[in-house]
């Protein structure tokens, strides 16, 4: 898949930021105006599958106002068409891993790649400070503008609290997280805040919904409702128990919960196949 050019000031504009600035850095100081991305409403419905494949074709059919794809292997034809059905589309990559598997994986540096992901050996933390990361990461946001898709799900943005094998802060990545978000604004690309809960309070103001995993599970909701406060969904999955499958009693308690906090709710498979679905608003499950 090609990759989109950069544009020269955006090459200039990323080498020359430093956490320091961008961190003091508000919306209105980008110069960005307030109807020029979209912004899903609180309890706005929803469907995720990144993994999209012959036995796992993409399923269409939900009645979701959001998609939530991949970037990389969702074709603009299919964002276009889904659009054309009244939906909306979201383009997820991740912001603070290398994958071993995706179409620019050739561009990053090896000085820039660090630990492998306990759970997922074909990835790598990134040294999100460098500047060479940051100019992939415009390229993908260029790619996601060119494609047609109406937000971005940037992953893996709490690496400062992982083990990384670089030494990164907690301001490190408030200043890359705003300059993901403010980079998406400014070429018109709603932007979600993947997890990150512990910077949920200095970030809502630059992300324009959430999108989280498993916060009933690990009993975590409570930061999410600073983003329900100011308007902006939160786009939450659960990961049943294999044990307990799909148990009744355990869904409409789930459920409850969630619609109480006016949360998108849905129950996925890990993997993100749609081999099963169950959303907690109205009947659109299966």
């Amino acid at each position: 898949m090609c990759k989109v050019s950069l544009l020269l000031g955006c090459v200039l504009a990323v080498a020359a930021w430093q956490p320091s600035a961008i961190a003091g850095e508000s919306l209105s100081a980008a110069g960005q105006t307030e109807d020029h991305w979209y912004r899903p409403a609180v309890g706005v419905t929803w469907q995720w599958q990144l993994l999209v494949n012959d036995e796992h074709p993409l399923n269409t059919a939900y009645e979701a106002e959001l998609y939530n794809l991949d970037l990389f292997t969702t074709p603009a034809t299919t964002i276009s068409r889904l659009q054309a059905a009244g939906r909306r589309v979201v383009c997820y990559f991740s912001a603070g891993t290398y994958e071993s598997y995706v179409a620019d994986r050739s561009q990053f540096a090896a000085r820039d790649l660090g630990q492998a992901l306990a759970d997922w050996p074909d990835e790598r933390w990134l040294d999100i400070r460098s500047p060479a990361v940051q100019r992939i990461m415009i390229a993908r946001l260029d790619l996601a503008a060119a494609k047609g898709c109406d937000g971005v799900e940037p992953d893996n943005v709490q690496g400062y609290l992982e083990d990384t094998g670089f030494a990164l802060s907690a301001e490190d990545q408030l200043a890359y997280n705003r300059f993901i978000a403010l980079e998406a604004h400014r070429r018109g690309l709603a932007v979600g805040l993947k997890n990150a809960l512990e910077q949920v309070a200095e970030l809502v103001e630059y992300f324009d919904f959430s999108i989280n995993e498993q916060c009933f599970q690990y009993n975590e909701c409570e930061p999410l409702m600073a983003f329900i406060k100011a308007g902006k969904p939160v786009l939450n999955v659960e990961y049943p128990d294999p044990q307990s499958a799909l148990n009744p009693r355990w869904l409409a308690k789930l459920c409850e919960a969630a619609n109480a906090r006016q949360f998108s709710t849905l129950i996925l498979p890990v993997a993100l196949d749609d081999s099963f679905r169950v959303a907690c608003q109205g009947d659109a499950s299966r």
